[in-house]
């Protein structure tokens, strides 16, 4: 059995990688704070500033409540509504998506650890290895698409036209790219860092399986050394034996 776990202490790293990536983009689906719009019109959203996610539109207001108190106003943004723009749609669709594939990749790279660490097989390694970082790839570029297309969108300033109930303005006088997105595009880096590491794994060179450690042999040295004594597989001569051989 070939000892093959000092070859994999990047793709460990990788594992570790593609989980938070993973984690970031699932938070950043959830949140509301994708685009800040900036309204000069105080008199139902009283903050100033409106958030828009890619499920809600939601502001602070003072004058939806009784005085004196706050009240967070939502409104779910739904994917085949009129006024939906296409870049919340795609980031809708390819934000989950993007961690479906995700979810796979990261259970392929788990799978192709283990048959390194516990030596269950040497020939799919590679192969399973670069289905991982595949997908992992796939998760980032997927959910980078609507990511990216929602910063140009707030870079050129585009509105929305919501439904008079949502109670926003027709357009903000500015916005700002919000902190989903920045959540967002961590978690593609992450999970893009975690391909690129599990497509470049390459097992030993097949000259050089011969001269690498087994585990058996890992256990009979350790097994060699605590008896205080320095053996190898080749085992102790026998003293009777050469005497039998001097008569």
């Amino acid at each position: 059995m070939t000892y093959l776990v000092h070859t994999a202490h990047a793709q460990l790293c990788a594992l570790w990688a593609g989980c938070v990536g993973w984690t970031l983009t699932a938070v950043a689906l959830g949140l509301i704070q994708w685009r800040v719009w900036q309204v000069s019109d105080r008199e139902i959203i009283t903050s100033g500033e409106a958030w828009v996610g890619l499920w809600r539109a939601c502001f602070n207001s003072h004058s939806l409540v009784s005085p004196g108190f706050v009240a967070t106003h939502c409104q779910y943004i739904g994917l085949t509504e009129a006024f939906t723009p296409p870049e919340i749609v795609a980031g809708q669709v390819l934000m989950l998506l993007s961690l479906l594939v995700g979810l796979c990749g990261n259970a392929g790279g788990v799978y192709a650890l283990r048959n390194i660490y516990f030596g269950m097989k040497t020939s799919p390694i590679r192969l399973l290895c670069v289905i991982t970082g595949g997908l992992s790839l796939l998760s980032a570029a997927t959910s980078l698409i609507p990511l990216l297309w929602n910063v140009s969108s707030v870079v050129t300033n585009q509105t929305i036209r919501f439904p008079p109930e949502f109670k926003m303005p027709p357009a903000p006088d500015s916005q700002s790219v919000g902190f989903g997105i920045g959540v967002g595009v961590v978690g593609a880096v992450l999970m893009a860092v975690s391909g690129i590491v599990f497509c470049s794994y390459r097992l030993p060179v097949r000259s050089q399986l011969g001269a690498l450690p087994t585990l058996r042999h890992d256990v009979y040295l350790e097994r060699s050394a605590g008896s205080g004594t320095l053996t190898d597989m080749r085992g102790r001569d026998n003293p009777a034996f050469e005497s039998h051989e001097q008569l």
